[in-house]
């Protein structure tokens, strides 16, 4: 049996072989701060190269600049466009996360706020994530870790989620461009009724809805079974000012995925959708083919 103190060093000797790495695709990064622990003033450079992904820094100590860098990068222009979101895992502890710019540091989130696992995000032209570890004598048990994802701050729905706005929601239809448009390139979209509303938080309501029509999804978030086995059921986050009417009519339903939950986007009345998809195709302006039937 090890005595206490020796346990300590062949811990402190098997995080040290902890070095920093990067997933195989580049979308995450992993890393420990007792890798440089003799020159912990030094900054170091972490590039991501996707529009998701996730990182960790085991017993951080110092600083990272983390430079996200997609490979599917449009022009210098288009990323003011875009968005980057994080979302602390709630164990996150150990350092203050900033946005840097020409120097200047702006506080996004503090160790304490990591805790509640918020999301958190800001346009790209305001600068890279600068996360900066908290001087301590005792750095054991602290890990820093989050989610990012980019997201266009343009496009159906994109008002409609919270974290991308200043103030509050405005809850405003999509237009019938944007439905048909939407209905092709969202993360899902389905016919289906609202079955009930649950408690969310300040920014949003989590309502539980059956689909009868499933037309794509990702990730898998709405599970066929449903009412008497012929239907798909999940859940689907609701800005909070929106009103939502739990049975009454069959909607269209399109959306976003941002961190492993679905976010509505658009949901117009299934009956109005199939009229101006109708319509669409008789002028052979539909952006895609949508198997009604």
């Amino acid at each position: 049996m090890l005595r206490p103190w020796a346990a300590h060093w062949v811990m402190f000797a098997l995080v040290c072989r902890v070095v920093a790495q990067y997933s195989s695709d580049l979308c995450s990064w992993r890393g420990s701060g007792l890798s440089h622990e003799t020159h912990r003033r030094d900054v170091e450079q972490v590039y991501l190269r996707c529009s998701q992904g996730s990182l960790e820094w085991l017993y951080p100590t110092g600083a990272i600049i983390i430079n996200l860098r997609p490979n599917t990068e449009p022009s210098s222009g288009r990323m003011a466009d875009v968005h980057v979101c994080i979302k602390p895992q709630t164990f996150s502890q150990g350092s203050h996360v900033y946005l840097e710019h020409g120097g200047d540091l702006r506080l996004l989130l503090s160790d304490k706020d990591q805790a509640q696992g918020e999301v958190r995000c800001f346009s790209m032209k305001e600068g890279a994530l600068f996360v900066e570890a908290i001087p301590q004598t005792d750095i054991s048990r602290k890990i820093t870790a989050f989610q990012y994802e980019l997201v266009p701050s343009q496009g159906p729905g994109a008002h409609m989620y919270p974290y991308l706005q200043q103030g509050s929601v405005t809850c405003k239809p999509c237009s019938d461009q944007e439905v048909l448009m939407a209905v092709c390139t969202s993360d899902f979209a389905g016919s289906g009724i609202f079955r009930e509303v649950m408690p969310g938080t300040n920014q949003h309501l989590v309502v539980v809805v059956t689909l009868h029509r499933l037309f794509h999804q990702k990730s898998g978030l709405f599970v066929w079974g449903g009412a008497r086995g012929r239907a798909w059921s999940g859940r689907v986050n609701v800005p909070a000012p929106c009103i939502v009417h739990p049975g009454e009519h069959e909607y269209l339903l399109i959306g976003s995925v941002h961190f492993g939950e679905a976010w509505l986007s658009c949901a117009p009345r299934y009956k109005d959708f199939l009229r101006m998809y109708v319509e669409a195709v008789n002028a052979g302006t539909n952006p895609c083919h949508i198997d009604t039937n």
